[in-house]
């Protein structure tokens, strides 16, 4: 196999490992609330949306070392481990007990920032300037077929049920479980490449670190990519891209977490209300691919850049937080077990809910497709620091957003994501016109990013 062929082979076995595991994982995240309040008249007193809280925040925390971890062990062994924590996760649910719940939180909150510092480094390596754009809608595009196969069995099992019972949470949980390390073991099927650098590394340390493998030099590297983590940090480039990014995780908690719970606590659309939950995660996900098909797939044709595509991009959820502000009573992220009867600006429209769903994912995949390239671009010799920044600003924002969920009315949610969007949209146009005229600085054609 040519070093191209195998390249684009090790995006797709990413992107297909990212599927299992997230289809296990985000179906996890979009019944974690229903399920729990079910619980809450039992022994278990926990929070959906404070273990949500608690895994970003933890996160967040963690992209300051993620770096060092992934440059000691290997980008490759590093999704390995990270992938077995999501599986212990789920399976928490299995026999939920409240300290076990709490206690898998913080650790897959580790495990998540090792994963994606490792995501970002693998696709980065894997990636050039003419190919960053197809490869970060590829993965994209599978990672985000996730959100169908998950949801389309909830929806189908949980159709027409009030209440779910004992016996449809284990059968749920043990198969996601079973999905997450499945993913985890497609991991080992990445091949490596020759000549690649370790996280962390530029042209200097490599002449200082040489080959070795030692302990001595793993600590180094650690250590290089930590001192370059922070210094990125500063750059006029990533504070600017970090209010794009800051939106996406305010955008990443009200799809994988809060909305659901709203449609779930709909009393209006009667029976269907929690197998409406399952339905509007496949009708996201179908929004998540098609962004990543469109605008990752055909980036090569693209001849005006990424700022159409964010363009439309925050289009599109605006007309969503719109109709979902007139569609969805006001109470219902906090409503309680027995949900809200309540009715906002029209009669709730299972229709107008699930239009919604299909363009949050569509959204959401173009700024996240656009982001993922234009790291990949600016900081291709810094790939793991770069992207381990990335997903702390974007954890810390989750991990706040998911803090307040359980306090704010749906209008104030609404009105945060709003204002954070339409900055983020402005920094990241600043961004990319300075992409822009550096690319033409080298004489390269912009349609190559």
């Amino acid at each position: 196999m040519s070093s191209e062929g195998k390249k684009l082979f090790n995006i797709i076995i990413l992107g297909v490992s990212f599927m299992f595991i997230f289809t296990a994982f985000q179906s996890c995240g979009n019944i974690a609330q229903t399920v729990i309040t079910n619980l809450n008249n039992t022994d278990f007193h926990g929070s959906g949306y404070t273990s949500m809280s608690i895994i970003y925040a933890v996160l967040s925390a963690s992209n300051l070392i993620s770096p060092s971890l992934v440059a000691i062990v290997g980008p490759q062994f590093s999704m390995v481990i990270s992938g077995v924590f999501y599986s212990l996760y789920i399976a928490v649910f299995i026999q939920p007990a409240t300290w076990a719940f709490y206690t898998a939180s913080v650790l897959i909150g580790i495990a998540a920032a090792v994963l994606w510092t490792a995501q970002g480094n693998c696709l980065t390596e894997n990636s050039d300037e003419n190919t960053i754009g197809r490869n970060s809608g590829i993965f994209w595009a599978l990672l985000q077929c996730s959100l169908i196969f998950g949801n389309l069995y909830i929806y189908f099992a949980w159709q027409g049920k009030t209440h779910i019972s004992e016996s449809d949470r284990r059968t749920v949980f043990i198969a996601l479980t079973v999905i997450s390390l499945v993913g985890t073991v497609l991991f080992f099927l990445i091949r490596k490449q020759e000549d690649t650098k370790a996280p962390g590394d530029d042209d200097s340390t490599n002449e200082i670190l040489g080959e070795s493998s030692s302990a001595r030099n793993k600590m180094m590297r650690a250590v290089a990519a930590f001192k370059k983590s922070i210094t990125l940090s500063f750059t006029k480039e990533m504070l600017l891209l970090s209010v794009t990014t800051g939106y996406t995780g305010l955008v990443l908690t009200f799809f994988s977490g809060v909305y659901g719970t709203c449609i779930g606590a709909v009393n209006r659309f009667g029976s269907e209300e929690k197998s409406l939950i399952g339905l509007s995660g496949i009708f996201i996900g179908v929004g998540e691919i098609l962004g990543g098909g469109i605008f990752g797939l055909l980036s090569k044709k693209n001849r005006s850049g990424r700022n159409p595509v964010v363009m439309l991009g925050i289009f599109v959820h605006f007309i969503a937080f719109y109709l979902i502000f007139f569609n969805m009573p006001n109470d219902a992220p906090i409503a309680p077990m027995e949900g809200t009867d309540q009715v906002a600006y029209m009669i709730p429209s299972k229709e107008v809910a699930m239009l919604c769903s299909f363009l949050l994912g569509l959204g959401d995949s173009c700024f996240n497709t656009q982001l993922l390239s234009i790291l990949g671009f600016l900081y291709s010799e810094d790939s793991a620091p770069a992207f381990a920044i990335f997903k702390f600003v974007q954890s810390i924002c989750a991990a706040v957003a998911y803090f307040y969920s359980n306090y704010f009315l749906l209008q104030w949610q609404l009105l945060i994501m709003v204002l954070v969007g339409f900055f983020g949209t402005i920094t990241f146009f600043t961004v990319e016109w300075g992409a822009a005229a550096a690319l033409a600085a080298r004489g390269s054609d912009y349609s190559s990013i």
